[in-house]
């Protein structure tokens, strides 16, 4: 079994290298095709698609859509305006053809009297102080193209004199924003990433080999893409980037192999061909936790689990791919250059740092121990995001500081939109009057707001009617006083349901907005985190169990890691920020399937270390000697990537993510380097014993017995020839010892 596998990957290896240039020229048409095909790709802006189709709120979305269609929302302030400067502007925008309404003091309080007759604390809420607010409401969606349109014509119309904010506005500022900036982050990420290769290679041209590598794999990945139809904006502006940071390891790899197999006497070709056969099964080995850290992601009922579960567990691939196809003839294409371009190893001797976390080690350990359950408690304690505000956002955001100042002069505007079977007007009206009664509640938006009491709705045109009465079913348009991810926000929304099913009973009533979606993503995304994290320790566990063949080794590699992604989750609860969910889900299994390799690198470097160093202290310090420069290459990239985003993305989600990468691979980072010599030690007689060893050892066994035969197969010669009688025992034990022997 063992030779065929050999043969196998030999075979596999001879026809890469000898075809190395056709392959070459297919993998450039590849990536150009996909940088094609990645044009026609869709963004994503709107999570609320991800809900699943069960979810309340989902429901009402779709509901709303296929009767009223799903409006975006937006809220306008203009500033030192007159009333009826404010009412002007208010006329002029509910003209342009994608707003569906402006609501304003003017539909309920007369503004056509001399200022000296209006009351102004009736409509506070709407103007005071020369300033002038407005709840917008569009036909279409926040993400509608043509919804985005008519902002901008609102904001050509209002000028200096104001601006809008609200979700519509978000979206569109956030469309706007993060193309431009995750170009800049990919463009100083690759400047960076270039200065890390240089300092850790023997190359100046090396890092433009690995670079070009990574480079065909994420073109090849983001024009896959192109078979989900659509991504989410997360979704593609971190893929690249954490491709990058968990794919660079397996060139450096293949690398290092073909530069070894050269340095033992091998020409070019041979050198490279025994290089990726050593390559193939190492990487497929290593690649496999990373894969299984992306690809649980897809078990997540929140559906943008499929969509990053997919696109980054499709990037190890694409990554394997170039690596293994691609690399070996850049190699033979630029090994001159190669040649002509080595310099001095940059990176210092790690014995010194070796020996001191050698002596350090022991307490440290003790001191995880003894913390790891408060850590473990402590990280789920953390206060959570859930919602669309919080994940577009964030307070490095113009639109935010706007956002800000209008809820600071006229307090919050929440809207919830309620759909239920029209029943007539009268009972209509009371439930308006019901919900207006209502402290908590600033406004309600219905038939009764436009038709005279005692009048029937037939004497107003049809395009007013079917804003609120259409196809047997009403719509109101609730404007509430809270933030719409509140304790009260959730609260009012559950009464405001309540109430409304009070009257029109459970079944055809309808709830959406940004309250009642939030509140389903709350009760989604928790359930998700716990089953995707348990299922990727699964799934870890077991890759690197069948690895190693031991239950023991994949219990001691998860210790570091998991003290690291604790420790990582902590430090939010001890700053008093709060996290948005989706970052920490989501990071939890990238940094377990990321990192999970610098301590199965540890556990390997130690065996093979053991297997001539008889003295499990020694063994530790020489691990952690040539285990250390790896893992800095690889956790400085990943941190790298990580703070590059978080420092440059403006979008809260995309910075949380980026955050809490580059910490989590710091901690990470420290952990396995200050913990796995003394893990290592207390578990040396499983890894001595681990299939690595077992070969030798059962060699070993064969060569002792078989020198015991010969002994034992001399001592019977000579008695024969001395004519003595030979023990019985001792024709025995002969006989045992062939037996053995053959079964070995």
């Amino acid at each position: 079994m063992g030779s065929t596998d050999r043969k196998n990957k030999k075979n596999i290896a001879d026809f890469i290298v000898d075809h190395n240039r056709i392959i070459a020229v297919i993998v450039v048409v590849l990536v150009v095709v996909s940088l094609f095909i990645s044009t026609f790709v869709g963004i994503n802006y709107d999570l609320t698609t991800y809900l699943p189709e069960s979810a309340p709120s989902k429901l009402a979305i779709e509901k709303m859509r296929d009767t009223f269609g799903y409006p975006g929302t937006g809220r306008l302030m203009l500033k030192d305006v007159t009333i009826y400067e404010a009412k002007d502007y208010k006329d002029r925008i509910e003209k342009l053809e994608g707003v569906d309404q402006v609501v304003w003091c003017d539909l309920t309080n007369s503004i056509y009297t001399s200022s000296e007759f209006i009351d102004y604390d009736e409509i506070s809420d709407y103007y005071k102080d020369g300033y002038a607010v407005m709840d917008v409401t569009f036909k279409e969606g926040d993400t509608s193209k043509r919804t985005h349109e008519a902002i901008d014509e609102i904001e050509e119309i209002v000028g200096d004199s104001g601006y809008i904010v609200g979700m519509a506005p978000t979206n569109k500022s956030t469309e706007e924003t993060v193309e431009k900036e995750m170009a800049m982050v990919l463009s100083i990420s690759v400047v960076l990433l270039f200065i890390i290769l240089l300092l850790t290679t023997t190359a100046y041209f090396e890092p433009v080999i690995f670079l070009t590598v990574i480079g065909a794999a994420v073109a090849l990945n983001k024009g896959t893409n192109i078979v989900m139809g659509n991504i989410s904006y997360i979704t593609n502006n971190i893929m690249v980037v954490i491709q990058m940071a968990t794919s660079m390891d397996y060139s450096i790899f293949l690398l290092d192999c073909y530069e070894r197999e050269r340095e033992s006497g091998l020409e070019k070709v041979p050198a490279l061909k025994a290089g990726l056969m050593s390559t193939i099964r190492t990487v497929l080995a290593s690649s496999l936790t990373t894969f299984f850290g992306f690809v649980v992601l897809v078990l997540m009922e929140f559906k943008i689990g499929i969509d990053l579960g997919v696109v980054m567990s499709k990037s190890i691939i694409c990554s394997l791919l170039m690596v293994i196809f691609f690399m070996p003839a850049l190699l033979l294409m630029f090994s001159d250059v190669i040649d002509r371009t080595k310099h001095r190893d940059l990176f210092p001797d790690f014995t010194l740092l070796a020996k001191t976390v050698q002596k350090v080690s022991p307490y440290v350990l003790a001191i995880v121990l003894v913390l790891a359950p408060g850590l473990c408690i402590t990280q789920s304690m953390n206060d959570f995001k859930y919602g669309p505000d919080a994940t577009s956002t964030g307070d490095r955001m113009e639109i935010y500081q706007q956002t800000q100042e209008i809820n600071d002069r006229f307090g919050r505007s929440n809207l919830i939109v309620a759909i239920f079977p029209d029943e007539g007007s009268v009972k209509e009206k009371e439930l308006v009057d019901d919900l207006e009664s209502r402290s908590y509640v600033k406004k309600v938006m219905g038939m009764s707001a436009y038709l005279p009491e005692g009048m029937y709705e037939e004497i107003l045109p049809r395009s007013l009617t079917e804003m609120f009465h259409k196809d047997g079913y009403t719509r109101l348009l609730i404007y509430t006083r809270t933030k719409p991810e509140s304790e009260a926000g959730y609260r009012y929304s559950d009464e405001i349901q309540s109430v409304i099913k009070s009257y029109y009973g459970e079944e055809n009533t309808y709830i959406a907005g940004n309250t009642p979606t939030t509140q389903d993503m709350q009760r989604i995304l928790n359930k998700d985190y716990t089953k995707v994290n348990t299922m990727a320790i699964i799934c870890i566990f077991l890759v690197v169990a069948i690895s190693f063949r031991s239950p023991i080794i994949p219990v001691a590699a998860m210790i570091p890691i998991m003290a690291a992604i604790y420790l990582n989750m902590v430090f939010p609860y001890l700053a008093g920020k709060e996290l948005i969910f989706i970052a920490y889900a989501v990071v939890s299994c990238v940094q377990l399937g990321s990192t999970i390799d610098y301590a199965i690198l540890s556990i390997d470097n130690y065996a093979h270390v053991r297997k001539t160093e008889p003295d499990k202290k020694k063994a530790a310090i020489e691990m952690t000697r040539i285990t250390v420069p790896s893992m800095l290459t690889s956790g400085g990239i990943l941190t790298v990537c990580g703070y590059v985003v978080f420092f440059i993305s403006t979008s809260p989600a995309i910075r949380e993510v980026g955050h809490l990468i580059g910490r989590g691979a710091i901690f990470s980072v420290f952990f396995v380097t200050a913990l796995m010599p003394s893990i290592l030690q207390l578990i040396d007689r499983f890894i001595v014993t681990d299939y690595r060893t077992r070969r030798a050892e059962r060699i070993g066994r064969i060569q002792n017995r078989a020198r015991h035969r010969r002994e034992k197969l001399k001592k019977l010669v000579e008695h024969r020839h001395s004519g003595a009688e030979v023990p019985q025992r001792e024709t025995d034990e002969n006989k045992q010892g062939e037996e053995e022997s053959g079964n070995e």
